[in-house]
């Protein structure tokens, strides 16, 4: 397998790692309760998802 001829300079390797890094998750708002919600993803707290009932939250196993 070949190895690389020259070594990169700190530049050219910085210059692809900018687009390494952590992006801040989307929260927005629940429809049904107004808890913070990460998006696409179903409320904890009360258990519904783009308005209708995902997970029933008042049954316990």
């Amino acid at each position: 397998m070949p190895n690389p001829k020259h070594r990169f300079s700190q530049t050219r390797t910085a210059k692809r790692r900018t687009h390494h890094k952590l992006e801040a998750v989307q929260i927005s708002t629940c429809s049904n309760c107004g808890a913070a919600v990460v998006s696409h993803r179903v409320c904890p707290e009360c258990g519904y998802y783009r308005g209708k009932l995902a997970i029933d939250k008042g049954a316990t196993a």
